[in-house]
């Protein structure tokens, strides 16, 4: 038995753990991507009870051994909680399961995860293509030219309400990290370029109670975003439509691009930065919200696996603080700083002299 354990134990010092753990690392995402897909955790919600295998097999219309193994390998992820009952196991959601897994909770991410598994997921199965061409793989994924990104990004209404979606629930979760990294309550008069469904826009308005955010997007997309996300109530919140590379950007105090320049080029980001600096009144700002890399490129993980899904997605990068610094000085913006905030995005902020 001494043996034995020693001979383990010896084993275990060159046992591939992390590499095997990399390697099926596409198990776990595709585990919870069918999970919220057949709606179990909805399903739990909606019960205010835990539940068999046999009764929630029945209510997402799935197999009951299939049931049984997806549940087991969310107990497993410590997704679901189990108790037993007369040998019988009852499944629960977990508090975090409840708070982002369900369709129903204010803080779901339930649509970034179905954004993540029926559009990016397919452009990651062409990594190695990207990484050889060192461009986006929108036209093996979709049959879709990606010579104009957005069209790409939006090649359908039904596609473009996705993105809205997901990019809806990352700012209810974390626009107000981001919002409040800088006291911005100078800046009265705001424009949120490319500011999508409005969530971060209304995340200003409830920090910044004295501003108003004009939303500035493709006509479409306000279209949208007036139709699903932006009611009539939200009084501060006003919209233009243009395309900010080519059309006359509203004069404001601050300028927010979230998520924008990791999209893009140096090139293309200093031409549209040049652009916000015109408009930009005296003694007004650019804020940018980002997620960055250590100065040295080494981290952190999950921004180094954002910069890849940006090559098989879009023109862009994830940058550092500096890099953007640099690109944000090219345009004439001064007094740089950048907050991280201990959340998944940072900002960085330049300013205009008056």
């Amino acid at each position: 038995m001494a043996e034995c354990q020693e001979m383990a134990s010896t084993s275990t010092d060159t046992y591939p753990r992390k590499i095997l753990e990399y390697m099926e690392g596409f198990l776990i995402s595709k585990t919870v991507f069918t999970s919220c897909e057949l709606g179990v955790f909805d399903v739990l919600e909606a019960a205010e009870r835990p539940l068999s295998a046999d009764e929630i097999s029945q209510a997402v219309g799935a197999s009951v051994d299939g049931i049984q193994r997806l549940l087991a390998a969310c107990t497993g992820l410590q997704l679901l909680k189990t108790q037993q009952d007369i040998g019988q196991v009852f499944y629960s959601n977990t508090e975090q399961a409840s708070a982002y897994l369900t369709r129903s909770s204010p803080t779901s991410l339930y649509q970034a995860i179905q954004y993540s598994s029926r559009t990016i997921y397919l452009c990651w199965h062409y990594l190695t293509d990207a990484v050889r061409e060192g461009r986006n793989q929108y036209e093996k994924a979709f049959g879709i030219s990606s010579e104009d990104l957005f069209q790409a990004l939006y090649r359908s209404d039904e596609e473009m309400v996705k993105f809205m979606q997901l990019m809806n629930s990352i700012w209810n979760i974390c626009g107000k990290d981001v919002i409040t990294a800088f006291d911005l309550s100078p800046f009265k008069v705001i424009c949120d370029l490319g500011g999508c469904s409005g969530a971060l826009a209304k995340q200003c308005t409830s920090a910044y109670p004295e501003c108003t955010v004009t939303i500035f997007d493709l006509p479409k997309v306000v279209r949208m975003s007036k139709e699903h996300f932006v009611s009539e109530d939200d009084q501060k919140i006003s919209f233009r439509e243009g395309d900010f590379f080519k059309d006359l950007l509203p004069e404001a105090d601050l300028y927010i691009l979230a998520r924008i320049l990791h999209d893009w080029t140096d090139e293309r980001c200093i031409e549209l930065l040049c652009r916000i600096y015109k408009a930009c009144k005296p003694g007004g700002a650019v804020l940018l919200v980002e997620a960055l890399l250590y100065q040295d490129g080494s981290g952190p993980l999950t921004v180094q696996l954002y910069s890849l899904n940006m090559l098989v997605q879009t023109e862009g990068r994830e940058r550092t603080d500096a890099q953007y610094a640099a690109l944000l000085a090219a345009a004439g913006f001064t007094k740089i700083q950048h907050c991280l905030t201990g959340k998944i995005y940072d900002a960085v902020l330049g300013h205009k002299e008056a």
